[in-house]
């Protein structure tokens, strides 16, 4: 009986070929559109999400922060007088803050001082002006997640003896090399000259460097020992802008400080700046940066940005179930003799309940099989057409469907149950 039902259904469907094309065409649309949005979404997400991990989930990071022209003004610190007689604008992270940090933190298990430089990287006629120069130390390399290409990192007898060795990113050795080997070559970075050792593999852009999380290609990064760094280009840099110059002292531009479990992240960052206070009682030239916060923010929008994309895609999904209730009132009239016979032979109103909700599954079912094939599609066509990353999720293909085989039960209920429910005899006298 339910094949003879559903060969009965999909026989009246292809009566009306082009009305049953317009019916299904909703359903396909909406379940496409769903589909489409949501792998959209959770590619423009990915990337935000991979850089807050790339962080590090059990890191705190403490940055050098400028501080306003607003404050750097004020007069009524004497400091700050100074700093404007003399025209050097001091501020920053100190190694004594890292010491006293590593001294007064029991959670912490590494901690990693960087210096930021920004010096002109030359070999023979190539040069990245304004080149990012990190000084730091061996343990940068697994506390970034970063991962050698070739030659080695920093180590420790490098900052013991301050060697003037550079360890390349991916873009600065392409930049400066292009297709020779870096391996042994020297660099000019300022006035002095180091020779490169190692080129680190590719790494994302916004990756965790110093400064805030952007569109900045750090694979032009540089790395050099923090003791070179420290000692050969000080902890004075002259800044030159619109013809005028500035000088600005200081000595470190970032301490992450790895912590030994992730569930003391908060309270270690929260030590971490009452320990700060005591030599920096206004907060305005550092800041405390905790990873897992900004995952977990970064998470919760996006499960927000899906549901919205999910939502307006719905409405697609909402209006093909209109069209299908449509086309359905309108074949329950067509049919109303058609049903009156049937009813006369021995048809139950069950029966015909079944006649017309198979039909309108089928047209569900068919709209969310060929959307299903349209979404899929569609961020392909995206990806190749633009850099824009899209996400396909199972979850979402099978998501669309059920909606769209739900709504077709929902919306042919109606008029399935009014087809039922008519009187045979009028049906019967219907023209």
């Amino acid at each position: 009986m339910w094949l003879q039902t559903f060969k009965l259904g999909l026989r009246s469907l292809l009566l009306h070929r082009l009305r049953s094309l317009l019916t299904v065409l909703g359903v396909i649309l909406g379940v496409g559109s769903v589909i489409a949005m949501l792998a959209i979404g959770e590619g423009s997400k990915l990337e935000a999400l991979e850089q807050i991990r790339q962080l590090g989930a059990n890191n705190v990071i403490i940055r050098s922060l400028k501080p306003g022209q607003e404050d750097g003004e004020e007069e009524s610190s004497s400091g700050a007088s100074q700093q404007q007689n003399s025209r050097v604008l001091e501020y920053g992270l100190k190694f004594k803050d890292h010491d006293r940090l590593i001294a007064t933190l029991p959670t912490v298990r590494h901690s990693l001082p960087i210096i930021l430089l920004r010096k002109d990287a030359q070999y023979q006629h190539r040069r990245i002006s304004n080149s990012r120069i990190l000084g730091t130390t061996p343990e940068y390399l697994s506390i970034k997640n970063l991962a050698m290409r070739r030659g080695r990192f920093l180590t420790e007898p490098d900052l013991k003896t301050t060697r003037t060795i550079a360890v390349l990113g991916a873009g600065a050795a392409e930049k400066l090399f292009s297709y020779e080997d870096p391996l042994g070559k020297q660099v000019h970075l300022g006035s002095g000259v180091y020779q490169v050792v190692g080129v680190l593999e590719p790494q994302a852009s916004g990756s965790a460097t110093p400064g805030a999380v952007g569109q900045q290609d750090f694979n032009r990064d540089i790395y050099i020992p923090l003791s070179a760094a420290r000692h050969r280009f000080g902890e004075l840099q002259m800044i030159v802008r619109a013809g005028s110059r500035e000088f600005e002292r200081i000595q470190l531009s970032e301490i992450t400080l790895t912590v030994h479990n992730q569930n003391t992240v908060s309270q270690t960052a929260a030590m971490a700046r009452k320990i700060l206070e005591k030599d920096h009682p206004r907060a305005e030239d550092y800041q405390v940066q905790v990873p897992l916060e900004l995952l977990h923010q970064a998470e919760q929008e996006k499960r927000i940005w899906n549901l919205v994309l999910g939502s307006i895609a719905g409405i697609s999904l909402l209006v093909g179930g209109i069209g299908i209730m449509n086309i359905m009132l309108a074949n329950v009239t067509e049919r109303t003799r058609e049903i009156g016979i049937r009813r006369a032979l021995g048809a139950k109103r069950l029966d015909i309940t079944v006649q017309f909700l198979v039909e309108t599954v089928v047209l569900s079912t068919t709209g969310g099989l060929l959307g299903i094939a349209f979404g899929i599609s569609i961020p392909i066509i995206v990806e190749q057409l633009s850099d824009l990353d899209t996400v396909l999720r199972w979850w979402s293909v099978m998501l669309a469907f059920g909606i769209s085989v739900a709504i077709g039960i929902v919306f042919g209920m109606y008029p399935a149950r009014r087809a039922a429910l008519m009187d045979p005899i009028e049906a019967l006298r219907h023209e």
